[in-house]
């Protein structure tokens, strides 16, 4: 795999992820007993914590995408039609 399909590939795949992520650790006002805020949407977030979903996000996009590239560079999955 050369390096601009691995980008491609990587950039596809954080995105993806940070779309899984973004869920996790999610408490409205409602949840957490405060009092809301006139104007806020009933389902916003009391902290976001982007950056610790960011790092999440990386950290499980490197492994995966680890995954493919052993995958496709051990022949498995023939990313360019080569035939065998």
């Amino acid at each position: 795999m050369d390096w601009i399909s691995g980008l491609a590939i990587y950039f596809v795949l954080w995105w993806l992820v940070l779309f899984m992520v973004l869920p996790w650790g999610v408490r409205n006002r409602h949840e957490t007993g405060d009092e809301a805020v006139r104007g806020e949407m009933h389902g916003a977030p009391v902290q976001a914590m982007m950056w610790r979903k960011v790092l999440a996000t990386t950290i499980v996009s490197a492994i995966l995408f680890a995954g493919i590239w052993w995958v496709v560079e051990s022949g498995v999955i023939d990313l360019y039609g080569r035939g065998s």
